[in-house]
This record gives C-alpha cells, sequence and structure tokens, in this order.
C-alpha cells in the first residue's frame, strides 16, 4: 500500500518509529506554507528557523534512505494550504493511504480531521511520541476536582517518571526549591558566552521575500543563530549542562541589561520543535548532576526540571482539557489596542524598552521579561487578551498556540479567570527593580507613585487593583493587596486612578 506520511514544521523528531525503516511505499511530505506564515505575523526569525529546521529534517531523512516530498515557501506547484496541498500529492502519487502525527495545535487537528473526512482514502493518526504526557492525562488526573494545581501535577509526574526521586521521596527532601530560584544577578558569578551557531540564511530570507510573507523583527543573515539540526540542539544541551547549569535556578528569574540570556538554556525552540525530546533534556540534566553531585546543588537542576516535566506538560494538559473555548476567554473584561512600541521598542520605560527590543531583535526573551515585564504591562493597561496572543504567538521563536495562549492568555493575562494561575501576575515597579537592573538608568523612579517621573507600573498597578477589585474580592490570594488599597485615602487614589488613566490613554508617549 503506498502511503503518504505528513510531517508538520513542529514534528521534527528523528527518533520517531515510523523511520525504524525505509520502504519504498511510504513517501514523507513536507512544505513550507503560507497557511502557516499568516495565520498570524510572525517574527522573520520564527519563520527562518522552522523553514531551516525542516529542510535540514528533511535531509537527514533523504540521508537515511526515506523518500520525501518537499515544497518550499516560494515554489509555484506549492498549494500553500494544508487541503489542497494534501489532495494534490494524492492525485499526482497515487497515494492509497494517508497517515499523520496528531497535530499540538487545536485548528490543525480540526483540520486534518475535516481532510480525513473528505479524501476517498483511508487515514491514521499517531503520536508524535515526544511528549511524556498524553492529551487527556492532566484532565484524567485533575479529574473531579476544583483546582488544577500545578504543583500536584507535577509531584505526580516525578513519581511516575521517577526523576529526582529516592524511592518514593523527593531527592534532597523537597519537592519544589522555587523560593531558592530568586536571586537578583548583580555581575557575579561570571556568564559564559552563549553558544551561537551563526549560520547563512540568506537563501531562505530572500525566497521569504520572493514569497511575499509579511514578517517583523530583526536578522542578520550571515549569522542565524538558532540550532536547526538535531546535533546543534543536542550542542546547545551539553553547553547548558556543562556551562550554565550550575547556576541557572538561581538566576532563573534574574533581570539585567547588560545579559539578555544569563543562565537560561535557550532550548525551547529545540524542543517545541521537537527536534529535541523532553526526556532527552530532562534525562541529560539530571545525568550531569548526579555525575558533579559535589559541584552542583539540586535547586538549579530541580528549578529546570520543573519548567519542563511540570510546566511544560501541565500547559499542554491544559490546553487540550479547555480548548477551543479557552481561545475566547476574556474573563477580566479587559479591551484596549496593544500600544505601537510593541512593534517597535520605542518607549521612555527602561525594562519594557529592554524586554521588547530583545524580543525584536531576538525572538526571544526570558520568562520573567514575557511575565512579569511585558505581561505585567499588558494586563495592567487592561489590552485585549486577543492582541496579546496575537503578538507573543508571533514575535517569540519558541511560540506555538498549545504553549503561548496558557502562558499568555492564562498565567500572564488572568484572562481564563483563573484556570491556570490563582491570582494574577502583577506588579508595581517594586518587583521589576527586585529582580534586576532595568530601574537604575530609567528615565522614571520607581520609587515615585504619582508625578511626571513616577514610573507608570505604580499608579497602573493600585488602578487595575481599584477598577478590578469586584472581580477579586473573593480571592484569598489577593486580600492582603486589596486590604491595603481600602487603606489608601480617596485623594492619593484619585491621582494613581488620573497618572494610570494618562498612561492607557497615550501609552506611546511614555
Amino acid at each position: 500500500m503506498k502511503k503518504l506520511r505528513l510531517i508538520l514544521g513542529d514534528q521534527l523528531n528523528l527518533s520517531h518509529s515510523w523511520f525504524n525503516e525505509t520502504s519504498n511505499d511510504n513517501l514523507y511530505l513536507m512544505a513550507e506554507m503560507r497557511q502557516e506564515t499568516d495565520y498570524v505575523k510572525h517574527h522573520i526569525q520564527k519563520v527562518v528557523g522552522f523553514f531551516s529546521a525542516m529542510r535540514n529534517f528533511a535531509s537527514a531523512l533523504e540521508n537515511e534512505g526515506h523518500q520525501v516530498i518537499y515544497f518550499t515557501i516560494a515554489d509555484k506547484n506549492n498549494p500553500q494550504n494544508l487541503p489542497d496541498l494534501i489532495d494534490q500529492v494524492i492525485k499526482d502519487r497515487d497515494i492509497e493511504k494517508l497517515e499523520y502525527q496528531l497535530p499540538d495545535e487545536y485548528r490543525l487537528d480540526e483540520q486534518l480531521k475535516d481532510i480525513c473526512e473528505h479524501i476517498s482514502i483511508s487515514s491514521e493518526a499517531f503520536d508524535t511520541e515526544h511528549f511524556y504526557t498524553s492529551r487527556d492525562e492532566l484532565k484524567n488526573h485533575f479529574k473531579g476536582k476544583k483546582q488544577l494545581i500545578m504543583e500536584s501535577f507535577y509531584r505526580m509526574m516525578r513519581k511516575k517518571h521517577h526523576v529526582l526521586m529516592e524511592n518514593d521521596q523527593p531527592e534532597g527532601g523537597k519537592w519544589n526549591f522555587d523560593q531558592s530560584n530568586r536571586k537578583k544577578w548583580d555581575g557575579s558569578p561570571s556568564i559564559p558566552k552563549e553558544l551561537s551557531f551563526d549560520k547563512d540564511v540568506s537563501d531562505i530570507v530572500e525566497e521569504i521575500k520572493k514569497a511575499e510573507v509579511v514578517t517583523f523583527g530583526n536578522i542578520d543573515p550571515k549569522k542565524f543563530p538558532w540550532p536547526t539540526t538535531y546535533q546543534e540542539c543536542k550542542k546547545l544541551l551539553d553547553f547548558f549542562c556543562s556551562d550554565l547549569l550550575t547556576y541557572f535556578g538561581d538566576y532563573q528569574d534574574a533581570l539585567h541589561t547588560q545579559q539578555k540570556y544569563l543562565f537560561h538554556s535557550r532550548l525551547s525552540f529545540a524542543m517545541n520543535s521537537k527536534m529535541l525530546s523532553p526526556k532527552e533534556v530532562v534525562d541529560a540534566v539530571v545525568d550531569h548532576y548526579h555525575e558533579h553531585q559535589g559541584d552542583i546543588h539540586i535547586s538549579q537542576v530541580e528549578g529546570f526540571v520543573r519548567q519542563i516535566l511540570g510546566w511544560r506538560e501541565y500547559m499542554r494538559g491544559i490546553y487540550w482539557k479547555e480548548m477551543p473555548q479557552y481561545a475566547q476567554l476574556n474573563e477580566l473584561d479587559n479591551h484596549n489596542p496593544l500600544p505601537d512600541f510593541f512593534w517597535t521598542g520605542k518607549t521612555k520605560m527602561n525594562c519594557l524598552q529592554k524586554s521588547i527590543s530583545q524580543s525584536l531583535d531576538d525572538a526571544y526573551a526570558h520568562h520573567i521579561q514575557r511575565l512579569m515585564v511585558i505581561g505585567n504591562y499588558a494586563l495592567l493597561t487592561q489590552i485585549h487578551p486577543d492582541q496579546v496572543d496575537a503578538w507573543y504567538l508571533g514575535v517569540y521563536i519558541d511560540a506555538l498556540e498549545w504553549v503561548e495562549i496558557t502562558n499568555t492568555r492564562g498565567m500572564s493575562q488572568f484572562a481564563d479567570g483563573g484556570i491556570v494561575a490563582t491570582k494574577p501576575y502583577v506588579s508595581s515597579a517594586n518587583y521589576i527593580n527586585k529582580m534586576g537592573n532595568y530601574c537604575k538608568d530609567c528615565h522614571y523612579s520607581h520609587t515615585k507613585k504619582t508625578g511626571e517621573k513616577s514610573c507608570p507600573f505604580n499608579a497602573l498597578y493600585w488602578n487595575f487593583l481599584d477598577e478590578k477589585k469586584e472581580f477579586f474580592k473573593n480571592n484569598q490570594r489577593m486580600s492582603m493587596m486589596l486590604s491595603l488599597l481600602d487603606k489608601k485615602s480617596s485623594d492619593e487614589l484619585k491621582e494613581l486612578r488620573e497618572r494610570a488613566q494618562e498612561v492607557i490613554a497615550n501609552p506611546d508617549s511614555f
């Protein structure tokens, strides 16, 4: 039977059982499509990164003797959408069966189900063999429970997969070392120079331009820094273990004007494209820790494992439990537009200028920049979650909807009303100052709450609490902040509101 096996751009898993043997009856189909470049406006580095990784993956399959049909973005015979693509190849190659790996985005899952209903040949879906969990594992774990607490899920995962465990107890005597993972980096310890691959991707950039794909952000076509082969991904993983892991946990929440990456692994693109599996990453980190136990504290390792075995799998489980209605949630009823400076980085607020400019330059920002700087501002200024989602989904090289929307609409914007987080992640300038040096050379003063030089975050924070107090009045985790709000005099509150409304009404003036 002649089979057509579809491989999507984020299914670049060379270890998949599909590839255990070669057969002339199996044709592998890959395509760079306008359907995928255009459903949201993407950063140029994101488009280049996926296209480069896809092409390298196709070459690796061919080198192993597999037959691959590949359509580049500028190919005049490329239908540019999945239904027409599959229909065309089925007819051209006399295909008798369509096979595909389960997509990780709801829209693609629905599209492929629809395609399979309308084609005249048989079809079958296969697991991607990437995640620790199935789509429904989180839903089943929390069946009958009111709250979806990540810590409960994380502990179950640690036990089930026996990661950092001593019999049935957590290694190191604690499940979670989060309290140890909040240090401010002040220049010491020294940070190794980041590993960058600096490849020439000029040909792909030109093809994207030729195809008239609209992108944003910056790129140096002669020095593309991201890994786009399994070997490069493995090299980046090894570099993280040998050079960065020792201090990762301590400084994973730190912010600094001179250090974009600090001790972060930058492995998310490698994993989200499936070039690296989460198990391979976790096993490598845990093995390195056990081999160098005298030199690395368990808090560094647990903090990393929690992000992958816990948070990453948890967010995917939430996505499949709550979609498609999750994408429409706006429980705080926020409707303001995204400011222009999200596309330019031109703002006098130093923390936002650094975090957004870095995002535009590198298609990367670490989780505290995304959550407590950019996301914090978006929530405090009450931007519509649709616009926040679209920006985050487009700007970051690792952003795919299954992981982006749960982090953005859920954790960051609280638009889900508390499915993911028990309270909104909002703060005044105090937190940003506490975690880094962004406030040091800012145009605004982080200590001032009102007045021309006051940090906008301060007035925005109290204004947000005041405007949303009815929504949060029964939230126990918000009680302390709401009680502090109640103690503010009417005059002070009036000044704070006026300052906040000025910022919200004229965001690009600040």
